[in-house]
């Protein structure tokens, strides 16, 4: 009995997630294929041309959007940015700083302080512990 393994493939729309793309942005014959393993492992040590731009320049998914902004995904929402955005329109928002924005941020800066703090409870419970 020969054992042969089959290449792991994904769909284009995990591989974008993966790379931190917007697939809709992504060429046609990316969008259009199915991608393997190896030609991720590709992509991400050698980007092409057209990834490098993608990730320089936009339009970012709004995970990204989120983290260049420094707020949540449901913190984008609730200020009303579903689309994909670009760099330049996300510098131009940092710029303008709505009070959204700010409000989000600082919304962000508490839950961060909080999961410290969860964190150094649960670490100092442990000690005790042991």
């Amino acid at each position: 009995m020969s054992s042969h393994q089959t290449a792991q493939t994904m769909k284009p729309a995990t591989a974008a997630k993966k790379l931190g793309v917007y697939l809709e942005a992504t060429p046609a014959e990316f969008q259009e294929g199915v991608v393997s393993r190896a030609e991720l492992n590709a992509l991400q040590t050698d980007p092409p041309e057209w990834l490098q731009e993608l990730r320089r320049n936009g339009p970012h998914p709004r995970p990204v959007v989120a983290a260049k902004l420094g707020v949540s995904i449901a913190g984008l929402a609730r200020g009303g940015v579903s689309e994909a955005l670009t760099t330049e329109q996300i510098e131009a928002l940092k710029t303008e700083d709505p009070g959204w924005l700010r409000r989000e941020r600082a919304t962000q800066a508490e839950v961060r302080k909080e999961a410290v703090r969860i964190k150094e409870k649960n670490a100092e419970q442990a000690a005790k512990r042991s």
